[in-house]
């Protein structure tokens, strides 16, 4: 709800290359704030109204709970310490944001994503660390309505898990937008009256970033930690998430998991897939079904704006996949044309032999829709002499990665876009 908002505050710093003059809007922060939260709480305050007065079947207990052995677990309560058996038991305990070790820190008033979004008054300038999905989202949110953003990483790039085309086109537009400042570490941070000081070192040798507000943005953690697994006899694996089967149980008999707390995947549509699987398997535990990791998409809502499924170029050469790709520039169709835009593209794998499609990747306007309907019917195996024609008609003579330089050279080649015409070949409308 936020990023829509931001899209529209940004909408007058692109109109003029359209030939239409915008002023740029005014932004009431409480207003915006509270009326997304008008919403946002009342639907929480509900659901545990449901919980705690209106299912007979639920009991609400409100703590943290840990277990203290099979099936068994403890719960500090404003009340005290409950304990509860049970035949079965989900864990969904979730994630928490990550926080580094930083000397002056927790003497800061630090923002986080839980917190950033019920500040009182826009910063007029925001250090926000990290350089991953929620640190450039937010980014986008804040600088869109009047926040000078300094965005500080430790890595090369923005967004280093996507795609390297993508990834290093993000990183350079964002450049252009925000103070950006990577290949940085982090050495202390404090007060200086009203503003924050955060301190760096850097290529450039030692920094000193100041603002308003600090937003640390560098991940979350499973809230494994917290629940004393081993004590539950629930097995970690190295990422520190509870490990799970495809079925969701876990190494303890009759526990399960779903979410942030087991998966590699931190998105809430996958969370809502497995509780699905979950809840099947615990009614129909003779008839268990199993989750699909396998095609799962996801997006970033910055600006530009980021959709992606399958593998990424990178993913494919580490594991040694034969591959080709092809690259459309939005510039290269019609309707690129018609929003100007020269920046963004859609970038394809697709195994050589088959034109099986093995990821595909889009950074620009409206790129999130585009992915996401049914990855998992583009990316099953086709029947090339059978079924439909391939997505990607490769040469026959690309066959591994090695040669995909030249490849992609030459598959740079007009594409059709979205209405079928051939850019050059029909005017724009």
């Amino acid at each position: 709800m936020f990023v829509h908002v931001a899209d529209v505050a940004r909408t007058p710093a692109g109109s003029a290359r359209l030939g239409v003059d915008l002023a740029r809007p005014g932004v009431r922060w409480p207003d915006l704030r509270d009326r997304i939260f008008g919403r946002i709480d009342p639907i929480a305050a509900a659901g545990r109204r449901y919980r705690a007065e209106d299912n007979e079947n639920v009991t609400l207990y409100e703590g943290t709970a840990r277990f203290t052995g099979p099936r068994r677990l403890a719960v500090d309560t404003a009340q005290g310490t409950e304990t509860i058996t049970a035949d079965r038991v989900v864990v969904a305990a979730g994630s928490r944001p990550a926080l580094p070790d930083l000397p002056g820190l927790h003497r800061t008033d630090y923002l986080t994503s839980d917190t950033v979004m019920r500040l009182d008054h826009l910063p007029r300038r925001m250090i926000i660390m990290g350089t991953g999905f929620v640190s450039t989202e937010l980014a986008h949110v804040f600088s869109a309505l009047g926040t000078d953003i300094t965005l500080i990483g430790r890595s090369d790039r923005l967004l280093r898990h996507e795609d390297t085309d993508v990834s290093q086109r993000f990183t350079d537009l964002a450049a252009d937008r925000w103070d950006v400042r990577l290949n940085r570490t982090a050495q202390r941070v404090g007060h200086d009256g009203d503003r924050i000081r955060l301190h760096l070192t850097g290529p450039y040798g030692a920094e000193t970033v100041e603002a308003e507000a600090l937003l640390v943005a560098i991940g979350r953690i499973p809230n494994t930690d917290l629940l004393d697994a081993a004590a539950g006899g629930l097995e970690l694996t190295e990422r520190g998430t509870i490990k799970v089967d495809d079925t969701q149980a876990t190494s303890a008999e009759g526990v399960w998991a779903l979410g942030d707390v087991s998966s590699d995947h931190q998105l809430k549509h996958v969370a809502n897939h497995e509780a699905r699987v979950v809840q099947h398997n615990l009614l129909h535990p003779d008839q268990p079904i199993t989750s699909d990791h396998r095609y799962v998409p996801h997006a970033v809502f910055s600006s530009p704006k980021i959709a992606s499924v399958g593998l990424t170029e990178q993913d494919a050469a580490r594991r040694g996949i034969p591959y080709v790709t092809a690259v459309q520039d939005y510039a290269g169709t019609a309707y690129g044309w018609a929003m100007e835009d020269t920046t963004g593209f859609a970038k394809l794998l697709a195994d050589p032999d088959t034109g099986q499609l093995l990821g595909a990747h889009i950074i620009g306007p409206e790129a999130p829709p585009h992915p996401a309907p049914d990855p998992g019917h583009a990316l099953r195996p086709r029947r090339p002499h059978h079924g439909p024609r391939p997505v990607l008609d490769p040469p026959r003579h690309a066959r591994t990665h090695r040669e995909r330089v030249a490849q992609t050279r030459r598959a740079r080649r007009p594409m059709t876009d979205r209405g079928g015409h051939t850019p050059g070949t029909d005017p724009p409308r």
